[in-house]
């Protein structure tokens, strides 16, 4: 009996998870719309991004249907952002120091938005990547759903380090509780690609609105919901993708504390709690197995694990395989990621304790050369 009630603890924590992202709304490529592409402004803030502009301008440059302009926001960069820009053919806005009150980003894509005509805004992050279909696909999503429509890019994992990122790209996601067709009440959006018109952006108070906050798109797709304004998410699939983090470790443990000592608080409280249930299934699994294999191996600190060590082999085999599943929807992870899960699964719980210790401790962490607060009210006064 207390094998079967293992067992079925197990599978509950898999289910509740796993059921937030059942079924994943994903960009589909759209058939040709050149009228309305040509009223696309698309604005992009970059700080230090020379090696992630080419992509994004390339990729722009070969979409079926051609955008009306390419704004890039020069955000204080020190390497050669602003040469890559215009080299790529887009005009360049070099962004003034950000106002007390306002996030570098945030005071970035205001910049950008005002120095562009279009009907239709497009906001990406430098380091996304968009096929040739994809602008289409993003018309037709707006023009069906209207408001914001936000898309979470497919992650394109280079390196080892990277491939690190797998626990947190399916947490955030499954915590957002916004893929599903029983999507969460709670307005949420992600900035790597957001589309809207002017008409709705400057109704809900554009950047303005969101100037001091550090998860500017979360609080923009908020400022929406309060006008009465849609927001739809979705998630990249082969239409939008983006590399995260290839400057190495000194990038991606920043970033990623960044993004989850703020997402915290911002994320659904029924997702949010699926997801823990689901992260406890996985410990449960890699500490489950390793203590049931000292138990068969003769350990002589005695008994050490609950359960017989079959349900434990099966439970860590079935968890690596839905974790498998869920990759293979959200980014290019190798197979380690999910047969070896214990190992990125310790890189989140390292950096899960690293994002804790900076909001209760310090109250903000370093992100591109500028603190970011994460704690109070007026958490990002001085950052960006």
């Amino acid at each position: 009996m207390s094998d079967l009630a293992l067992a079925l603890a197990l599978l509950v924590g898999t289910v509740a998870g796993g059921w937030q992202l059942r079924d994943l709304r994903v960009l589909c490529p759209g058939a040709g719309r050149g009228a309305e592409a040509s009223r696309v402004s698309v604005v992009v803030p970059a700080r230090d991004e020379e090696a992630s502009l080419p992509a994004l301008l390339a990729s722009l440059a070969r979409l079926h249907v051609a955008v009306g302009e390419v704004v890039v926001v020069d955000d204080g960069s020190v390497d050669r952002t602003a040469a890559v820009a215009t080299t790529g053919g887009a005009t360049l806005v070099s962004a003034s120091p950000p106002p007390p009150g306002w996030t570098g980003k945030a005071w970035a894509c205001h910049q950008g938005v005002g120095a562009t005509s279009g009907d239709l805004l497009l906001l990406l992050d430098a380091d996304t990547e968009l096929a040739a279909g994809a602008l289409a696909g993003l018309l037709e999503l707006h023009g069906r759903h209207g408001g914001l429509v936000s898309v979470q890019p497919f992650h394109a994992v280079g390196g080892g380090h990277e491939q690190l990122s797998s626990y947190f790209n399916v947490v955030s996601m499954m915590a957002s509780g916004a893929f599903g067709r029983g999507a969460s009440s709670r307005p949420m959006a992600f900035g790597p690609c957001l589309l809207t018109s002017r008409e709705d952006y400057e109704r809900a108070g554009g950047h303005t609105a969101v100037r001091g906050e550090v998860l500017d798109d979360v609080e923009l797709a908020r400022a929406y919901h309060r006008c009465g304004l849609p927001v739809h998410c979705a998630a990249g699939g082969e239409e939008v993708r983006m590399r995260s983090y290839p400057g190495g470790w000194r990038q991606l443990v920043p970033g990623w504390t960044k993004n989850m000592a703020s997402g915290a608080s911002a994320a659904a409280p029924g997702p949010t709690l699926a997801a823990v249930l689901w992260l406890c299934v996985h410990h449960a699994a890699a500490v489950g197995l390793l203590l049931a294999l000292l138990d068969v191996s003769g350990s002589p600190v005695g008994p050490l694990a609950h359960g017989h060590p079959l349900v434990w082999v099966v439970g860590y085999v079935v968890t690596a395989l839905h974790l498998r599943l869920l990759l293979t929807r959200l980014g290019s992870f190798r197979w380690w990621t999910w047969a070896l899960f214990p190992l990125p699964l310790l890189a989140f719980d390292a950096v899960f304790a690293r994002s804790v210790g900076a909001t209760l401790l310090r109250g903000s962490v370093t992100w591109r050369g500028r603190p970011v607060r994460t704690r109070g009210r007026d958490r990002v006064r001085e950052a960006g």
